[in-house]
């Protein structure tokens, strides 16, 4: 569609009615995603009783793959499948798989390391985590990009517009925190699972029925060539869709090896890396050998400069994700520990305390909406580079205050809950000063045929953050006692020395992203 056809679209609020059939979806996908992600580690560690490296591992690894298959779900949408279909194939999986995750067997028995486990359970979980991240492969890449061609490109509505699509993220995220975590963990963990599922069953029905308001933006490229047949007269579809199924086959197994390569090994710092780890290495690799081969293959100077801009924001997006998704992993364990979670006369669960992000991610979302335009007015809006540089700040802010929390429990030996509010305000300025401007970036900076793809390189970077993430949050784990107790002031020690390594990574990090930001913004410039 031309500029015009996509300006004179039906509005809501100032937006295509399209962006809100998008929000919808996301936000049920999100409620999903994220309330199963707020029980897993706890889930792991109190149910069926895996050590805490196995559960950071794990959750790591599991969400690493749920962002690097988007690599995948995006080419074959921008090929031949439309993002239209795969995102209702990917929320059928992920229906399937959240429903999966509701059966839990018997608990473990024994201490961390030692238990008598259910093992048909086990394998059922990984089959559910297997679905769930194959679904968020089709799912997720897809549903921003139908976004971003809601819009023109020089449409000034466009930061704005993903900024409340990131907003609908954070509302599933927050209710899911609040509703999910605290059934999973005060009732029972498989009605929290179910709870989950059921929801995005909802938000996979509302896409469908609103359809319609994609301005046919979300379409196959060429349907006659996806319908007709083509091996054994199957349609590409069909094999697409067998594909999807066969590598849900594949994850299954893939989250339960590891493999002992010495120099992978010495870099995750053991003698074992886990397989997903590996398979995204060699997606990794595999990228950048396309990226540098498309460099030159006829574009032009201005887009090979915009191109090797977002590729180096994409990469430095793991970083930061590396250091955020602690929030689901040690921050939890935190908090279960040695954090009194009781305020103003509510006691809230470990995993609620994650719905804290995502609250304010609403509560800033409008600031940040109408922030970066006003900012543009008058010539200040920071440059991409140089947001991504001061997220990385912020972030390292929010693990400065944990640290210090760490240092000085009250009386009780315990953390005051009000830090964590502070450390997850701190992480959410950072946050919308990266997320949802990346996803904004990877439309305006790609060159438009291959947006699908790039779309698909900032999740698997997104996976490299999760891995780092999984290998990060075993720098703080905790040896119970005989008793399966946790030792609370070692724990705090533990806590206080995780954090203040990473509070300065991610202070170091960004202030050498803010120092490169001019070379860095010279390449966006047009060139002749």
């Amino acid at each position: 569609m031309t500029a015009t056809a996509l300006a004179s679209q039906d509005q809501l609020f100032g937006h295509p009615k399209g962006l809100f059939v998008c929000f919808m979806t996301e936000m049920w996908e999100r409620f999903s995603f994220y309330g199963m992600k707020a029980l897993l580690f706890l889930y792991l560690t109190k149910y069926h009783l895996f050590t805490d490296d196995n559960g950071y591992l794990l959750l790591g690894t599991y969400a690493g793959l749920a962002y690097a298959l988007p690599l995948l779900g995006g080419a074959l949408a921008d090929r031949w499948l439309g993002m239209r279909k795969a995102v209702v194939f990917g929320g059928l999986l992920l229906v399937l798989g959240q429903l999966g995750m509701a059966y839990n067997g018997t608990p473990a028995q024994g201490i961390p390391g030692q238990a008598v486990q259910d093992g048909f359970a086990i394998q059922i979980m990984y089959a559910s985590l297997a679905l769930i991240a194959v679904g968020v492969g089709f799912l997720k890449p897809n549903i921003s990009t139908i976004v971003g061609r809601l819009y023109a490109d020089d449409d000034p509505r466009r930061d704005s517009g993903f900024t409340l699509f990131y907003m609908g993220i954070n509302v599933g995220a927050a209710l899911s925190s609040i509703i999910v975590a605290y059934i999973g963990e005060k009732i029972g963990w498989g009605y929290g699972f179910g709870l989950a599922g059921v929801m995005m069953a909802l938000g996979l029905v509302q896409f469908i029925l609103g359809q319609k308001h994609l301005a046919g933006q979300a379409e196959a490229p060429d349907p006659a060539a996806l319908n007709a047949p083509w091996i054994a007269g199957i349609s590409r579809e069909v094999w697409i869709y067998l594909a999807g199924l066969a590598s849900v086959a594949a994850v299954w197994q893939v989250l339960q090896m590891k493999v002992d390569f010495g120099f992978l090994g010495a870099i995750a710092g053991g003698h074992e890396v886990t397989m997903t780890e590996v398979v995204a290495v060699v997606m990794g690799l595999g990228l950048f050998v396309w990226f540098f081969k498309f460099l030159f293959s006829g574009i032009s100077n201005a887009e090979r400069g915009r191109m090797l801009v977002l590729m180096a924001l994409i990469v430095i997006s793991a970083l930061f994700w590396g250091l955020y998704e602690q929030s689901y992993g040690t921050w939890v364990a935190f908090a279960e520990r040695v954090m009194d979670r009781s305020t103003f006369g509510v006691e809230w669960t470990a995993g609620q305390t994650t719905s804290f992000g995502a609250i304010f991610v609403i509560a800033f979302s409008p600031v940040f909406a109408w922030l970066w335009p006003k900012l543009d007015k008058h010539g200040l809006n920071p440059s991409l580079p140089a947001k991504f540089g001061w997220a990385l700040v912020f972030l390292g802010l929010a693990f400065g205050t944990l640290m210090f929390a760490s240092r000085v429990p009250g009386a009780d030996g315990l953390v005051s809950l009000w830090w964590m509010i502070l450390a997850y305000a701190l992480m959410v300025v950072g946050e919308m000063m990266l997320s949802p401007i990346g996803l904004s970036a990877v439309t305006t900076l790609s060159v438009p045929r291959v947006v699908g793809l790039m779309m698909g390189a900032w999740f698997l970077f997104s996976a490299f953050g999760e891995m780092i993430a999984g290998r990060m949050g075993t720098w703080a784990s905790i040896e119970p006692n005989p008793d399966g107790s946790i030792d609370k002031v070692k724990a705090l020690g533990v806590y206080a020395d995780v954090f203040g390594d990473m509070m300065w990574i991610g202070v170091i990090a960004g202030v050498a992203l803010l120092l490169a930001s001019p070379l860095l913004n010279r390449l966006t410039r047009d060139k002749t």
